[in-house]
């Protein structure tokens, strides 16, 4: 089995620490809101990589992190902490906010077909840890104490930059003048961060009431779930130039010595070739989709037809195309099911051994899809092929002994006064009446309906279920 190595930028052949388990952690969610369909790309990956771990025989201890603190806006440094910018614009708790948002994204991760790690763990319950951890990182040297927190020093670290491989100082002599004076170098971070006034979310610590930095808490549950050395660290891209750069030089300069043996890293999705955000109307949700009839094994089929390595450009025609492929495959494999045709046991290992080989070269999924699609074609219709694709599905998990969710029929259960009164404020907006399309936007909103503008129509999002109202 060989897997690409972030650090070392090219493919390994896997070994894992202990001989039979592999220890693996993952970035989990920031639960202030819904989870995107880019942002399951990463699960999907997480999930590819289990799938194929255990067909391996391996048996896995695997961690993934829920944050519920301490995740800025600016992932850095910078802005307010997302749990609390959200709890304050919803008038809830942090903690209802994470507890909404957490049990939303188990749901969605369920529909995906994405198996669990075997711990998910959230920072808030591991905050003496993170202290602990700071404390021994000031004893060495390796952190300072400013008015606002504590911070990692970069420059007494010698390997910092080596997972994104920046030059830290030509980023120094260029750099922009920084909001915090008191930092040394402006890449430096925080570890934990003293309280302002009316923060919602702290605890005490040797430096008085504060919090936890983003980057710490990976480091400290790492340390904490799964020991001093682990097998391997997955995330997103865009994870390497901050905040895996620096869960790597806190955990090396705590233990003087590598944590992790490989680094893995999925590509973004993009929307129509560009950037996913709130701001464009882009940021769908697996609800989106479903809203538009697209099931959530649609979404897993479109992703799993890219390498993880890939940019993938999602598009809604690419999702229809994934809606009527899937379709046809499921058709396919069951016109299979109890065939009595034979099929010499050297053709079904051929393709067995062909689809091994492309799941354990790098977990090259497309690949294996493509053997699937070619035993689902095979001219003898054998019941064997079918036993033997379903072997596969463990690894693909696109349930294809079924076909109910491949083509669901989605009814529009958006209340139809709703509907109309969302209608009614896109007329009065193409009238320039903003006044009365703000009063229907207001006046759903106290209903407890949210609405967010997109670029061909409205989502509308009641009880946390989400409905596209499109316009001519």
């Amino acid at each position: 089995m060989k897997l690409y190595n972030t650090l070392t930028r090219k493919k390994e052949d896997f070994k894992p620490i202990e001989d039979s388990v592999v220890k693996i952690y993952t970035c989990g969610p920031t639960v202030y809101q819904y989870a995107s369909i880019g942002n399951f790309r990463a699960y999907l990956f997480m999930d590819s990589l289990r799938r194929v771990l255990k067909s391996n025989g391996y048996k896995l201890q695997h961690v993934m992190n829920i944050t519920d603190v301490g995740h800025l806006v600016s992932d850095a440094d910078e802005g307010e902490d997302k749990m609390e910018k959200s709890a304050r614009e919803q008038q809830k708790s942090p903690l209802e906010i994470a507890e909404y948002y957490t049990a939303i994204f188990m749901r969605d991760i369920d529909r995906l077909n994405i198996d669990k790690p075997e711990m998910i763990v959230k920072a808030t319950d591991n905050i003496p840890e993170m202290i602990e951890f700071v404390e021994k990182l000031l004893e060495k040297g390796y952190a300072y104490e400013t008015s606002d927190g504590i911070y990692f020093d970069i420059s007494k670290f010698e390997g910092y930059g080596k997972l994104s491989r920046m030059n830290f100082e030509e980023q120094q002599a260029g750099a922009r003048v920084e909001v915090n004076e008191e930092k040394r170098h402006p890449a430096d971070f925080a570890l934990w961060k003293k309280s302002q006034k009316g923060r919602l979310q702290e605890w005490e610590s040797p430096w008085g009431m504060g919090y936890p930095g983003w980057h710490i808490e990976c480091s400290a549950m790492g340390l904490k779930y799964l020991g001093e050395r682990f097998d391997i660290h997955t995330g997103g891209v865009d994870h390497i130039p901050i905040h895996h750069e620096n869960e790597i030089a806190q955990t090396e300069a705590l233990l003087g010595k590598p944590a992790v043996n490989i680094w893995m890293h999925n590509e973004f999705l993009l929307v129509d070739g560009g950037k996913m955000s709130k701001s464009l109307g882009n940021c769908y949700t697996l609800d989106d989709l479903e809203a538009r009839g697209y099931s959530p094994l649609c979404y897993r089929y479109f992703v799993l037809n890219a390498h993880y390595r890939s940019k993938l450009n999602f598009t809604f025609e690419g999702m229809e195309a994934a809606k009527k492929s899937l379709s046809k495959l499921v058709s396919a494999v069951k016109s299979h099911k109890d065939a009595p045709g034979e099929v010499d046991a050297k053709i079904l290992d051929e393709f067995r051994n062909e689809f091994y080989q492309a799941v354990n070269d790098d977990l090259n999924i497309p690949k294996a899809l493509g053997v699937v699609w070619n035993m689902a074609r095979y001219s003898v219709k054998s019941d064997k092929i079918y036993r033997l694709i379903l072997e596969t599905d463990k690894i693909l998990g696109l349930d294809l002994h079924l076909d109910a969710e491949v083509q669901p029929e989605v009814p529009s259960d958006l209340d139809p006064d709703v509907e109309a009164r969302v209608r009614a404020r896109h007329e009065a907006r193409k009238a320039k009446n903003f006044a009365e399309a703000d009063r229907i936007r207001n006046e759903l909103k106290q209903e407890g309906i949210v609405l967010e503008d997109m670029p061909n129509g409205v989502k509308v999002t009641v009880d946390g279920r989400s409905h596209v109202v499109e316009f001519g």
